[in-house]
């Protein structure tokens, strides 16, 4: 069985394609988006989702989220004594929702189309891989992103004919795609975007701008009081959300311990305060929106239909932003929080010849240049540095080029080819995806000649091949050197080492979640319901000891009608999270 992943940096989901419709799976909690919180409780059990994130805010030390961010990169952090690269993070949550899915299914799940977003480099998207495979899932294919989202939209509207922009702000990156639909085909024209610019940037920014209000630095206070700043992200958060439906709304700023009491200060802020905060990194999202219609050979009015992408959408400002920046109102017929990963089943589904897709057909581009570095000539000397493309961006894919290259000195015997990705003329401001070298290259005059090929394939995996001209002599490398990936010895081991990490087993997840959420209020409450909830928490406790279901349904129901009833910040969950996925962005 495949499935389609949308590992996000706030959300992840996961989603099937079965004989009708792309359909979305919901985990243990009845929840279809699985918080992207991973952490480590006392015993060194492994919380993902919701519980993690219950306990994160006691315990943002034990837990670690928006990890995303740094696929591709040495980033690691340490969890209950251990470190975790953002792969194994990555990894815990993808096995949360393959199990989730092996439980909806009711058979294993071994393969999976995982989404990325499409400004992902060489590097993360070899990472997100190895998560999958971490996980015990093939990885199929690697999908961008707003790829995904056209898909699901074209899908959607069946034989339309238009041209759309997919402007997808998530809780972590961001990305726009052109893309055309017709007749069956779903073709993306050209994508552009920022790794790091999301929601949770604007969540961060509202949480400074309360602490300063209170005569605090977020930087200082970040490191100097981390409970009070993961509550405070936690709150705004919240306040966030509210903002997008009402015109203002109150923050409580906790204290240094992370408590809130009855005497913790309340910040008002309203709608228009929070578009001002924030009207910087909105205005990040203009340069890649004007990058990608010019990649396009596209004007604005040249676009039929703006689409709505990702949680961070929903903000009233960001509707505003992309109405003016595309001269149209933008739409939202999808779900935003759900449409990546209906697309992601659509592409599963059609590696597994689901007969409801057969007249669909679907392209991508290669979002970056790719090239290598070369010497030029100025003057009477030869200078090194510069950069020379061989794919440029926005070319579809899969797609092969080759251009010839030849030697600088006579009798040069071996050349050092270095793979760039990027957009500068000089190699220096250009990612280095890796390097090899080109050995036996006949004696001669300089001028001898190799030729060299790039094969960029459908999951953004590139492969560089050098062949002496002369001889025919090769030499390649798939592009992993330089990225932080592992060996298959490494991976072995790795895996080995996932599987022995004590998992809450999925019917315990509902479990652990009403815990960490009672453990969290405790904190909270006056010392007359404090003792109330000690009762209840220690009639759960001992139902879960007995470890029988009959036992412990009754006990859980007690303890979350009294959370429901006490628990403020649980208050908007639901008109967040829900709603109708018809509804228009813009009404």
């Amino acid at each position: 069985m495949i499935v389609g992943i949308d590992l996000g940096t706030t959300n992840s989901l996961v989603a099937v394609m079965t004989d009708e419709k792309p359909e979305l799976i919901a985990n243990s909690l009845g929840d279809t988006l699985t918080r992207s919180v991973v952490g480590f409780d006392e015993s060194g059990q492994v919380l993902v989702g919701r519980a993690a994130q219950e306990f994160q805010v006691l315990h943002p030390e034990r837990c670690a989220s928006q990890f995303k961010r740094y696929m591709g990169t040495d980033w690691a952090c340490e969890l209950a004594g251990k470190k975790y690269s953002a792969v194994e993070l990555s990894a815990c949550v993808l096995k949360s929702l393959k199990a989730d899915a092996e439980a909806f299914l009711k058979q294993p799940v071994e393969r999976a189309v995982i989404t990325v977003p499409a400004y992902f480099n060489d590097r993360q998207r070899k990472d997100t891989i190895r998560a999958g495979e971490l996980a015990g899932l093939k990885v199929e294919r690697i999908l961008n992103e707003p790829t995904a989202a056209a898909i699901a939209y074209g899908l959607h509207e069946g034989g339309s004919e238009k041209t759309i922009a997919v402007f997808d702000l998530g809780g972590g990156t961001f990305d726009v795609s052109i893309v055309e639909l017709f007749e069956g085909a779903i073709e993306v024209r050209a994508s552009s975007g920022e790794c790091f610019l999301g929601g949770e940037d604007f969540t961060r920014a509202l949480a400074s701008r309360v602490l300063e209000t209170r005569g605090a630095q977020f930087e200082h206070a970040e490191q100097k009081t981390p409970l009070l700043v993961s509550r405070l992200l936690q709150q705004c958060e919240r306040l966030k959300r509210q903002l997008t439906r009402e015109d203002s709304g109150a923050v409580r700023v906790p204290n240094e311990q992370g408590e809130l009491t009855d005497d913790s200060p309340s910040v008002t802020v309203t709608r228009e305060q929070f578009k001002a905060w924030t009207q910087h990194i909105l205005a990040r999202t203009s340069p890649p929106v004007q990058r990608g219609l010019g990649d396009a050979r596209l004007k604005r009015s040249d676009i039929d239909e703006v689409i709505l992408v990702g949680g961070a959408t929903r903000m009233p400002m960001v509707v505003d932003y992309v109405q003016e920046l595309f001269g149209q109102q933008a739409r939202c017929r999808i779900n935003p929080d759900e449409v990546v990963a209906l697309g992601a089943a659509v592409q599963a589904g059609l590696f597994a010849r689901n007969k409801s897709l057969d007249d669909v057909v679907v392209t991508d581009v290669c979002p970056f240049t790719l090239g290598v570095e070369i010497s030029k000539q100025l003057g009477q000397d030869y200078r090194s540095g510069y950069f020379m493309p061989i794919i440029n961006r926005n070319t579809t894919i899969p797609v092969s080029r080759v251009e010839r290259l030849s030697t600088l000195a006579p009798n040069q015997s071996e050349v050092k080819i270095r793979v760039f990705q990027g957009e500068a003329r000089r190699i220096e401001d250009n990612l280095q995806l890796g390097e090899f070298t080109v050995r036996g290259i006949p004696a001669g005059p300089a001028g001898q000649e190799v030729d060299l090929r790039f094969t960029y394939d459908l999951n953004g995996v590139l492969e560089a091949e050098a062949t002496i001209v002369k001889t025919g002599k090769k030499a390649s490398l798939v592009i992993t050197t330089h990225a932080r990936h592992l060996s298959d010895s490494d991976l072995k081991a790795a895996v080995a080492n996932m599987a022995s990490l004590k998992i809450h087993p999925r019917d315990e997840a509902v479990n652990q979640f009403v815990l960490r959420r009672a453990e969290r209020l405790y904190k909270e409450l006056p010392l007359d319901l404090r003792d109330r909830l000690d009762g209840l928490l220690s009639g759960f406790e001992g139902a879960l000891a007995s470890q029988d279901q009959t036992v412990i349904a009754p006990h859980r129901e007690e303890l979350e009608m009294f959370l429901s009833a006490f628990d403020r910040d649980h208050a908007d969950d639901a008109r967040w999270d829900g709603g109708d996925a018809s509804d228009e962005a813009d009404e």
